[in-house]
């Protein structure tokens, strides 16, 4: 499998997790900007969409949008736990891709945008406040988003939270999902997905 990816981007999240899943996996990074690889692909023929991630497959299918390539990751490595086979725990798992994807992920992209306005960046601030303050609560007295267990969900909310320091958003008023960022960037495969998108010397 080949992923594609820009630096810290949300490809962070399933590079994190095919690492975590125990996969053998190449990467190719993106310019976003040129919308062109590594090797000077036009990124858009692989994905039309223009942004990562995207996963080529073995076959040479291409599957987009991070939490899809992340149950697929997971259901391709079953023991992995990176969302569970069944039962209500795996649709806890879901649950919180489908949150951090339209909640989080959604809210920072203002923040990105040269060309939103400051009233656009000011909602998409609060909206940050009132959905890391549900987080907070669900993180209290507990390591990871659905408990003891380290799943997908939790390399995503780590990928987007962490995209705090390049806006400005202070995480400070939530002292648990500070923890929890702390708890996750000290995991083996996090350290080896940050330092091979040269975000870790």
């Amino acid at each position: 499998m080949k992923l594609y990816f820009s630096p810290g981007a949300c490809s962070l999240s399933p590079h994190i997790s095919l690492i975590e899943a125990g996969f053998t996996f190449t990467t190719e990074r993106v310019d976003l900007g040129t919308k062109l690889t590594a090797s000077g692909a036009d990124f858009r023929a692989i994905n039309p969409k223009g942004y990562v991630p995207a996963l080529q497959l073995n076959d040479g299918t291409v599957l987009t949008e991070a939490p899809a390539i992340l149950q697929y990751i997971a259901d391709q490595a079953p023991a992995s736990n990176l969302v569970p086979v069944a039962g209500i725990e795996r649709y806890r798992v879901l649950e919180w891709l489908n949150f951090i994807s339209t909640e989080l992920h959604k809210n920072f992209s203002p923040l990105f945008n040269k060309t939103a306005s400051e009233d656009m960046k000011q909602a998409a601030r609060a909206n940050l406040a009132n959905r890391f303050g549900y987080v907070e609560r669900m993180l209290e007295g507990q390591d990871y988003l659905t408990g003891s267990a380290f799943t997908a969900a939790d390399t995503y909310l780590f990928t987007v939270a962490s995209w705090a320091g390049f806006v400005q958003l202070d995480l400070s008023p939530w002292p648990a999902v500070q923890a929890f960022l702390a708890r996750v960037a000290a995991r083996p495969a996090v350290q080896q997905a940050l330092r091979a998108e040269g975000l870790l010397k």
